[in-house]
This record gives structure tokens, C-alpha cells and sequence, in this order.
């Protein structure tokens, strides 16, 4: 399905919604989830924590979103974390400068081009500003943090741009309260926050967002022989090298050939293609992209961008990447706290491997791909234990005490599902607005309900319908992975 297909029924089934859209003021970049997407959210990172974080007996913390400048000199965010911008000195529209010249040009620009270099580009090319065609100023830098004033003498603080800041600052307490081995990995779900110049396209681009985190702590020395790498080395996965061409062999292959440094990194992004191979997205449009030096983040020594194939092109849905010690020890240098630990017999600080997830555009992903028209019937066929609802409840008609009788059977299914009731309109209409949500399974009390105590129970995929006596539904459905 297309981009503007799943906006309409994001709008119209409640799952997602503009911020503050009664004003006309009210900024882009902030998007509200409703009934519908808060569960699909929620379970999806229950999945996260299932799969990933449990997985490896990490442990997750709830980090401050508002930190002190200190932490963003050493983090290296106030000097670096900034896109260039360009204004038109007629209109005074602003505009991202290397993805203007990217779109107009119809080339791929690194984003660590010096602004020297884009002004280049702009005035060897002619280009002027697409809304007018005038003139455009020279190129700067726009810091992408929101900078916010604490008590009143205003002291000057900023909103975390990523979660995983407060896992590196509780990085200490955590290794003596916790009696951290290493490795370990401590994990982080919750929202960030970038000034982003130009939000579009809903979920995939915005100003508040959500992201899970987790920043494996691990001795440098220790990972050419990775104990758990066996649990995975014939695991094959997908990596593009050169931005349009994908190899797929085993983690040992890649390991072997040095396109995956080491073990312990083969070892972490066979998992993540695991959990998201759990999701619903084709497996056929997954992949790993190698960043070159020009990619790479400016703390990041190795970094793997998983993506997924959209109708809006290839979308990165998370960011893997060895930072060395670049974090543990800036924070060290400027607060003057040691974080090395003790590694069986060694002192060390420890390096880091990240794997950030963004959460909203991995639910646009997972909703695009699992959205599809099935003679003449539209079907979102999620995974069950990511549907909103697990099993909506129908009486067939308002009559004969079917409602009642329907109600109670919904009654005694909530607490332990994810439930739905609904009388109103047609049963086929029902049916098909549970279809368009994603709900798996409808039951439907009907007249024979009344003589037999069965109902009937609907595949959603399949539309096949079986009877089933009302005592045995809730252990039906619990010996489904709901």
C-alpha cells in the first residue's frame, strides 16, 4: 500500500493523530497515538524486551529527558549534532541544504560535507530557492537540540536528542549497585527530542519521538572469540556495501571476509534481523547498509544501518554502531569520575555497541507491510501479539438477548485480552472494520448460542469459521501466541 493510504485509515481508525490540530498554529512534528496505536506501540516493545533485552539478561533503566549542558560538551552534541540550512533571501523560506541540493541535482550527498562545500555546490549549479527562484543565502549550521531554562535564574539545560545519554551517565552507580559483569547491555525505551528542520511524511520524521536504546558494554580484547557468536554463525543476513548491491551469507562468512569486524558484532545484529523478522515486515526487504567513513556518525568507529523497503523508498529503522570508549571516556575527562571496571584480572573502560530503534517509523514499517487488499476486503494481518485487539465479540443481532449474552462472554475475556465489543450495523460491516485494525479473531454469538452454548469463532487471514463451546475460548485463544 501506498504512504497515503495509511495516513487516511491512521486518521480514521484512531491510531495516530496530529498534535494539536484544532490550531491552526500548531507546529509539525508532533504526533499523538490513540487508543488503537498506544496498544500497538506498547506491544511491539513488549516484543522489544522479549526478544532483545531479556534475551541477554540486560537491564533497562528510565532516564531524565532534560540534562544538563555538561553532558552535551562531552557528548559532543553541542559542536557536532547540527544540519546546514539555507534561507531565501526573498520569500524567507528555510530549507535543509543537503537535501535541497540532493532532490534538485538528483545525487547523494554525505552529510559531513563542510558548508564551504555546499555553498559550492549551490553557486557552481545555479540553484535558487525552489518556492520563488531567488536568491539563497550562504550556508550554515542548525543546532538540532531544544535548549530550555531551569528555575529562575534560567539555568540552561537542553532536551535529550537520544535516550542513550542517561545510559552512559548511570553507567557507574549501575556497575557497583548491579555488580555488572561485562558484557552487559543496559537497554532504554522513551522519547526523544530534535529540532528538526523540515518533519514530513507522519511517524518517519519527527520533532518528539520515541526510541529504544541499548548500549552493550563490552573489553575490547574479548571480542574475536565471542561465546554466544555459535547460537548465531550460521545465521545468514543481509548487507549492502555499496548502496544499491546486497550480500547475503552467514554471520561467519562476513565475519571471515571482515565486512563484520568481529564476532561480537555479527553476533548482536543476527538478533536484531531475528526480532524484526518476528514483526511481520518482509524478510525479502530487510537489510543491513554498511556506513562509510563519509556516513558515519562522529562518534562511531563501525556502524550498520538496518533498513527496510517502503513505498516511500528504503527507511532506517535502526542505527548500530561501535562507539568505542568516545562516550564513557569524554564523560570521564569533563566530570573527573573514573569508569573503568574491573574484567577478571584487568582494569578497563569499557567500549560500547549500540543499537538504537526508532519505534515510530518501525510501526509505520510493520503497518505498511502487513496492509494489503484481499478481494475487495482491506486486511491489515498483523502478527496476533501485535494486534491492538486480540478478539472483538459480536452479538449476530440486537435481539433475543444475544447482546447480553455476548456482552458477558467479553466481560470475562478483558482482563485477560485484549477485547472488543460491538453491536452496531451489519455483521459483515463489523467484521470488516475488526479487519482494517488488525484484530485476529471475532467471536459471534448467534441463535445457536442459545441452544448448544457455542459461538463462532473467524480467522481474520483466512475468514474461516469454526464452533467452539464458550468454556473452551479463553483456552483457545491462550494456546495462541497472543
Amino acid at each position: 500500500m501506498k504512504y497515503e493510504e495509511i495516513q487516511k485509515l491512521f486518521l480514521e481508525r484512531g491510531f495516530f493523530s496530529p498534535s494539536s490540530e484544532i490550531y491552526p498554529d500548531s507546529p509539525a512534528g508532533f504526533w499523538d497515538y490513540g487508543p488503537l496505536g498506544l496498544s500497538f506501540r506498547n506491544k511491539f516493545v513488549d516484543l522489544w524486551r522479549r526478544e532483545l533485552v531479556r534475551r541477554d539478561d540486560m537491564l533497562e533503566i528510565d532516564g531524565s529527558q532534560i540534562l544538563s549542558k555538561n553532558v552535551f560538551i562531552a557528548s559532543g552534541h553541542l559542536e557536532n549534532f547540527s544540519d546546514p540550512i539555507v534561507n531565501c533571501l526573498s520569500c524567507n523560506s528555510i530549507f535543509r541544504a543537503d537535501r535541497m541540493i540532493a532532490d534538485i541535482l538528483g545525487i547523494n550527498l554525505s552529510e559531513k560535507l563542510s558548508i564551504d562545500l555546499y555553498d559550492k555546490y549551490i553557486l557552481d549549479n545555479n540553484i535558487n530557492c525552489p518556492s520563488c527562484n531567488s536568491k539563497l543565502s550562504t550556508v550554515s549550521n542548525f543546532n538540532l537540540m531544544y535548549k530550555i531554562g531551569i528555575g529562575p535564574k534560567n539555568e540552561e539545560s537542553f532536551l535529550r536528542p537520544e535516550t542513550c545519554q542517561t545510559i552512559f551517565l548511570d553507567f557507574l552507580r549501575l556497575s557497583k549497585t548491579m555488580r555488572i559483569k561485562l558484557p552487559i547491555g543496559l537497554a532504554q525505551f522513551g522519547k526523544s527530542f530534535r529540532n528538526e528542520i523540515s518533519p514530513r511524511q507522519s511517524l518517519l520524521r519527527l520533532r518528539e519521538f520515541y526510541q529504544a536504546e541499548i548500549e552493550v558494554f563490552f573489553n575490547p580484547d574479548k571480542v574475536k572469540n565471542y561465546s554466544k557468536f555459535s547460537t548465531i554463525c550460521d545465521f545468514e543476513i543481509p548487507i549492502c556495501l555499496d548502496g544499491e548491491n546486497t550480500v547475503i551469507q552467514s554471520c561467519t562468512d562476513f565475519v571471515k571476509d571482515g565486512i563484520i569486524p568481529n564476532q561480537f558484532i555479527a553476533y548482536y545484529l543476527a538478533i536484531l534481523k531475528q526480532f524484526f523478522d518476528k514483526t511481520g515486515i518482509d524478510t525479502s526487504k530487510m537489510r543491513f547498509r554498511k556506513l562509510s567513513d563519509d556516513d558515519r556518525a562522529f562518534y562511531s568507529s563501525h556502524a550498520f544501518d538496518f533498513e527496510v523497503l517502503t513505498s516511500l523508498g528504503w527507511i532506517e529503522l535502526v542505527a548500530c554502531n561501535d562507539r568505542s570508549d568516545f562516550d564513557l571516556s569524554r564523560h570521564s575527562n569533563l566530570s573527573g569520575k573514573d569508569f573503568t571496571v574491573m574484567d577478571g584480572e584487568s582494569k578497563i573502560l569499557p567500549h560500547v555497541f549500540e543499537i538504537s530503534m526508532g519505534i515510530d517509523r518501525s510501526l509505520y514499517s510493520i503497518f505498511e507491510h502487513s496492509s494489503k487488499y484481499e478481494n475487495q476486503r482491506f486486511l491489515l494481518s498483523l502478527k496476533p501479539y501485535l494486534s491492538p485487539f486480540h478478539i472483538a465479540i459480536f452479538p449476530l443481532v440486537n435481539k433475543n438477548n444475544l447482546p447480553e449474552l455476548a456482552y458477558n462472554i467479553y466481560e470475562d475475556l478483558k482482563l485477560d485480552f485484549n477485547a472488543f465489543y460491538d453491536e452496531s450495523g451489519s455483521i459483515g460491516r463489523r467484521y470488516r472494520r475488526q479487519d482494517q485494525v488488525g484484530t485476529p479473531f471475532c467471536i459471534t454469538v448467534d441463535f445457536e448460542t442459545l441452544e448448544s452454548e457455542t459461538v463462532t469463532l473467524r480467522n481474520r487471514d483466512s475468514m474461516e469459521q469454526i464452533r467452539i463451546p464458550i468454556k473452551d475460548i479463553k483456552a483457545k485463544l491462550q494456546n495462541i501466541k497472543l
